[in-house]
């Protein structure tokens, strides 16, 4: 990570970045950091970051450390988004995860930003080892605790969310074991349901999309003609074929691949054999293979490759590509392509269960070049990764949505003692049971409800413009929901702490405080705890071009005159007063004069949306 870092950013930034508190340190960059950020790989845009933290511990003798991304906070603070372990995750990395997550946050309709961190780690780790690296980054990562909440991803799992929860407190993750409240979100398929109601509603509102040319010819399938093909029999992959059964008992599941290969079965393949066989064996294709199909000889049915990427060659009416594949389908031949578009099957419909989506631009314009053929020239209908798997979210959500009863607290004492905790835990054990099926009840209905409206929104804006591509689409339907959340926020909820000075301070107190706080603006405040002016870097730069000394008292030159915004003004009011007054910033105060925080145009553009918001202006 170091080594990383290093090369990257150089030492002087290193050094000038670096902030230490009892061995825990951090580097953070914000949206402003514009030249810091692209050293680092990351483009940013009209939606963030909005903060980038650097963090290690550097007094551990095992080496904690990793990357925190808080993309954007339009749905509401905290984001939400899970921890990665791997050796070889990098900022830009967790940029792109934490990307994802604003647009599928925003297209469930949460009122979380998104987020998402890595661990820098061998994700095999186990035992007390693993355990001391989670703890540690654990506590790296509590000061963040009111814009981040973590849960599982790639390499962690709902026992490192306890973990962690241990440490912080039992709201500072989601997804956690069923003892804290949590539900086993992969063990119940709760993003594999998603995809599985994705493809139920296609089914019904599809003919829709026959009024564009490349949908004239479209049939959708009597329900035992109904065949898919799952690339990638894993955690989504499997509960999809599982869930399936249940929701969609005639349909066919042809074809299945996994790290190892791939079998198909016009027939139909035997999915709750090969279900029970992935709980047992973990990789299902080549032992099913070798203990099931080879013994039979040449008679069988069953076709297996030792090539996974054989599978998107065959024909289904459905694909859901659910493997840890970004780019599974592409015009041109590219070593990370699962299969060129020249040579895959005939499919009507891909349902995106694996995480697709990516703000770099050349992987956008790759998206749109493959979406070009596929959608536009073959007429196959695609729904994007984070309109349909959502559910794991909003699964994981409903631990804030359905909030834990302050009798369900752990205890302050108790915080990162496992054996106490674990006590404490048994004697509510009951309680914690009747909330986790409470928080199940209201995340089933809740994915039900958001999913089946993200793809009738998908199909009526597709079959409204011949000209747009799924993922212009699916990208649509995600901003208007940021910005529709940005339109009702006010400057409180988005202000941030602004330093204050007593009346009296001199000039040289305040430019300390404005070095130590990193801020543009302080507020002067008179004995009876009012604004009485504000002064700020500008003015302390004019004092000292006019030979005004450091010991002069700062209500000399401060600003007495102040532009404030009131708590509950809307952002785009906010947005004028500041264009009006040609400022950067400005304090928020009460009706009695008290200050609350500062809002401004570094703020906002980090933030929010401002240019969708301001287009939306009346002319």
């Amino acid at each position: 990570m170091h080594e990383y870092l290093l090369e990257r950013l150089g030492e002087t930034a290193i050094r000038n970045r670096t902030r230490c508190q009892n061995g825990l340190c951090h580097m953070h960059f914000f949206y402003s950091d514009d030249h810091l950020l692209s050293q680092l790989g990351i483009t940013r845009d009209r939606l963030g970051p909005y903060l980038v933290a650097c963090i290690w511990d550097e007094t551990s003798p095992l080496p904690i450390g990793g990357y925190l991304v808080v993309d954007n906070l339009s749905m509401g603070k905290p984001s939400m988004g899970g921890i990665r372990m791997l050796s070889d995750i990098t900022p830009v990395d967790i940029y792109n995860l934490a990307r994802g997550m604003t647009l599928k946050n925003g297209a469930a309709d949460l009122p979380y930003g998104g987020g998402k961190s890595g661990i820098v780690a061998e994700c095999d780790l186990t035992g007390d080892q693993r355990e001391a690296i989670v703890r540690g980054f654990a506590r790296l990562i509590r000061r963040y605790r009111e814009i981040y909440v973590p849960g599982p991803d790639v390499g962690t799992n709902d026992a490192d969310m306890k973990t962690i929860a241990l440490e912080n407190g039992i709201d500072s993750a989601v997804s956690k074991t069923a003892d804290m409240g949590g539900n086993r979100i992969d063990e119940l398929g709760a993003a594999a349901g998603g995809v599985v109601i994705a493809l139920q509603t296609l089914l019904n509102i599809m003919p829709r999309l026959k009024v564009l040319p490349q949908f004239a010819n479209l049939q959708i399938p009597a329900a035992d003609q109904l065949t898919v093909l799952i690339q990638g029999f894993g955690s989504v992959g499997a509960n999809a074929a599982r869930i399936m059964k249940n929701h969609l008992p005639a349909a066919r599941v042809v074809g299945i691949s996994d790290l190892e290969g791939c079998l198909y079965d016009e027939a139909g393949l035997p999915i709750e054999h090969l279900y029970r066989f992935r709980r047992k064996q973990g990789l299902v294709c080549t032992a099913f293979y070798e203990q099931e199909l080879a013994p039979k000889g040449h008679g069988r049915s069953t076709k297996f490759s030792t090539d996974a990427d054989n599978l998107l060659r065959e024909s289904a009416f459905c694909l859901i590509p659910a493997a840890s594949v970004f780019n599974y389908l592409d015009v041109t031949p590219s070593k990370d392509a699962s299969m060129t578009v020249d040579r895959m099957g005939q499919w009507s419909v891909i349902v995106e269960g694996a995480n697709t989506y990516s703000p770099d631009p050349n992987r956008k314009a790759m998206r749109i070049r493959m979406e070009q053929e596929v959608y536009r020239r073959r007429g196959v209908m695609i729904a994007n990764d984070y309109l349909v798997n959502s559910g794991g979210v909003i699964f994981a959500a409903q631990e804030h949505l359905v909030p834990t009863p302050q009798k369900l607290q752990i205890p302050e004492r108790m915080l990162g003692n496992r054996k106490a905790v674990d006590q404490w835990l048994e004697e509510h054990r009951i309680e914690f049971a009747e909330l986790s099926a409470k928080r199940l009840e209201a995340g089933e209905a809740y994915r039900e409800k958001v999913i089946c409206r993200n793809m009738i929104e998908l199909v009526d804006l597709l079959a409204s413009n011949a000209d747009m591509l799924p993922c212009k689409a699916a990208e649509r339907i995600s901003l208007q929901r940021l910005s529709s959340k940005e339109n009702e926020r006010t400057a409180k909820d988005i202000m941030e702490p602004i330093p204050i000075a007593a009346a009296g301070a001199t000039i040289q107190q305040v430019a300390a405080l404005i070095v130590e706080t990193r801020s543009h603006i302080v507020a002067i405040q008179s004995a009876d705890a009012k604004l009485a002016g504000v002064m700020t870097s500008w003015d302390i730069t004019q004092a000292i071009a006019k030979g005004i000394g450091g010991d002069s008292l700062g209500d000399t030159i401060m600003t007495r005159r102040v532009i404030s915004a009131r708590p509950n003004q809307r952002i785009l009011e906010v947005v004028r007063e500041l264009q009006q007054h040609n400022i950067s910033e400005m304090p928020v105060v009460d009706e009695n004069g008290r200050v609350l925080g500062k809002i401004g145009a570094d703020l906002l553009s980090a933030r929010l949306l401002l240019p969708i918001l301001q287009s939306q202006e009346p002319a």
